[in-house]
């Protein structure tokens, strides 16, 4: 494949905002050639799990996968929303397909261990094993993925992951099919060292600016794991990494993720 393949992930704020995620899908419909959108949904899943009163239990901002919970989020994430995502786009003419992990094996897992946390039924995903020859098959057809963060483990069960590691995984499997763009949207502009102030949006980290940016304190939370991601990628063969609002995906706006 000669045209860049994109691969994005869509945050959970832009999911839970119905404006906002029918301008996003009008947005990804419009990019041509091959793409891929990830999506998790949480939120809505939190919501289901109280209606059905099953307990959601957090630890530092991780969801716990009990069996009622994987159910539950098993139903949400590879149901509800990407059944609503992949509609949407049917109706913007978009050939969209809805995907989880375990359909045509495309993101084996690995149940995480125990300790030193047991978070239940949580997988981790090596990119070595993502199905590129699915990607491949499904591009050639021209076909859009829309896949969920349910995995499975090539045994029969299946296993809630990350998000934003998916995407990682899957930009990483489709650098092997050609050059690829990861770009995470959410609700910010891009790193800010300010998060009051959207003109501290950082336009560059390379792995030096990141130390600098961690050991300063200036990039702090839940922003050090999803550039460590991007970092992780773009030096496993990903082209470039892009973090951004969700509003900036046809724009050049937003913070680029490179190794040098």
């Amino acid at each position: 494949m000669k045209d860049i393949i994109n691969v994005i992930k869509i945050g959970g704020n832009v999911i839970d905002d119905s404006v906002a995620l029918s301008a996003f899908l009008t947005d990804f419909a419009a990019i041509e050639g091959s793409k891929v959108l990830v999506h998790g949904g949480g939120r809505e899943a939190t919501r289901l799990s109280a209606r059905l009163d099953i307990q959601s239990k957090m630890i530092d901002g991780r969801r716990v996968t009990d069996d009622e919970t994987l159910d539950v989020v098993a139903m949400v994430y590879a149901g509800l929303l990407n059944k609503r995502i992949v509609a949407a786009l049917q109706a913007r003419g978009c050939q969209a397909v809805g995907l989880s992990g375990a359909d045509g094996d495309l993101i084996p897992a690995t149940r995480r261990a125990a300790e030193p946390i047991d978070y239940g039924n949580v997988g981790d995903i090596d990119a070595d094993r993502i199905s590129d020859r699915f990607l491949d098959t499904l591009f050639k057809a021209g076909y859009t993925p829309v896949v969920c963060a349910i995995c499975h483990d090539r045994h029969g069960h299946l296993l809630n992951c990350n998000a934003d590691s998916v995407a990682a995984a899957l930009a990483v499997g489709a650098s092997r099919l050609g050059r690829v763009r990861l770009t995470y949207c959410f609700e910010q502009p891009g790193v800010m060292t300010d998060l009051t102030d959207e003109s501290s949006v950082v336009p560059l980290v390379t792995p030096a600016i990141f130390d600098e940016l961690r050991s300063s304190g200036r990039v702090s939370g839940g922003m050090l794991p999803k550039l460590s991601n991007a970092l992780r990628c773009s030096a496993d063969g990903v082209g470039e990494v892009r973090i951004c609002r969700a509003t900036d995906l046809c724009t050049s706006g937003g913070t680029i993720v490179r190794q040098a």
